[in-house]
């Protein structure tokens, strides 16, 4: 049971929670048994049909947490609300859908003890009881084969963008920035760059990492990596300078996916319209030449994620969520990018069937 503290409160855990009330359950279980407790935990239920409230009854005891009901106005807000509400020194940011093991918040603590941090996150991964689904998803969020990059706990990138799964900042840093802005995607990208362009400090603390359930099917999958692309662009049209090389490869991949389409659907085509023989032959080559670089990639996949988790099935599943990252990603990149900035719309009128009501 936490106990009351006559100093300031360290930590301030802020969770935004839509319909997500057994996903709270295994977080706030797993608070219980943080090795460092000076910390409130703040659940902000944005608009849920189906809340947690009875969930957070059952820890009230527990823990020292604050449940808020709200109207539905999407995560971003909802972070925003939980912090005029905080008492922490720093307010931690948390999805829904991560579990936290027990040493993450003494992770945090020692590492604001070698060496204090104005904004800092940590990085992700795979629990064992994840299905085989949500562990082939979480490899293609993180492996370097899918530019997953920092989200896999990389350090040489020389600056660190915390995301929104878990992020933590100093309250008064969190103020002075006026939290997050409404943007519907690709807000914590747009908070973290204001935390660089405010001159505030931002570091990865690689042994403060999460269990993240992420996306249970490939369908949330595809929806949720859809929407990074358009948010890229969103992004890119609000600061320009935050476009780099790395975020366009997606849309590359996605676009050379089509053009090895096409050559496979033209030679197929070739080999049943041109006569036996060599002009045949051509046709099938060509098809065989377009699906080689798609076979060794994934082959590469499939070979790196069976080692990294111990499974031929989610090698293989890891193929396809591979491949759905990337061109998810890269479709999202190219809608937004044509309606954004070919046709020249905005934000809201491109895209509000995506926004929260």
């Amino acid at each position: 049971m936490h106990q009351p503290n006559l100093s300031i409160m360290k930590y301030s855990i802020i969770v935004p929670v839509f319909n997500r009330p057994d996903e709270v359950n295994e977080l706030l279980s797993s608070l219980l048994g943080q090795t460092f407790t000076d910390f409130e935990v703040i659940i902000v239920e944005d608009g849920s049909q189906k809340t947690c409230e009875e969930v957070c009854r059952k820890y009230s005891n527990q823990l020292d947490l604050h449940y808020f009901m709200k109207p539905n106005s999407g995560p971003g807000q909802s972070r925003n609300y939980g912090a005029e509400r905080a008492k922490g020194e720093y307010l931690l940011i948390l999805d829904s859908d991560v579990v936290l093991p027990e040493g993450y918040l003494s992770a945090i603590e020692e590492e604001l003890k070698r060496e204090p941090a104005d904004a800092f996150g940590g990085p992700d991964c795979a629990h064992e009881s994840f299905t085989d689904k949500q562990k082939a998803i979480s490899y293609a969020m993180t492996s370097f084969f899918t530019t997953g990059g920092i989200r896999g706990g990389k350090k040489k990138l020389d600056k660190f963008y915390p995301r929104s799964f878990n992020m933590g900042i100093r309250r008064d840093v969190y103020e002075a920035l006026g939290g997050f802005s409404k943007m519907r995607f690709g807000e914590d990208i747009d908070f973290s760059i204001r935390i660089f362009k405010a001159g505030y400090s931002c570091r990865l603390f690689p042994k403060a990492w999460v269990w993240h359930k992420r996306r249970t099917d490939f369908r949330k999958f595809w929806r949720q990596v859809y929407n990074s692309g358009i948010a890229r662009i969103n992004l890119y049209k609000k600061y320009p300078d935050s476009l780099k090389l790395v975020h366009l490869l997606p849309m590359v991949f996605t676009l050379g996916c089509a053009f090895l389409a096409f050559l496979f659907l033209l030679g197929i085509i070739l080999f049943f319209v041109l006569p036996a023989g060599m002009p045949q032959a051509t046709g099938l080559g060509l098809s065989i030449l377009a699906l080689q670089p798609l076979i060794l990639y994934s082959f590469l996949i499939f070979a790196d994620a069976t080692s990294k988790n111990n499974s031929a099935k989610i090698g293989i599943l890891s193929i396809a969520a591979a491949f759905i990252q990337l061109t998810g990603y890269g479709c999202g990149f190219l809608e937004a990018w044509w309606k954004r900035c070919v046709l020249g719309k905005d934000i809201f009128s491109a895209y509000e069937k995506n926004f929260y009501k």
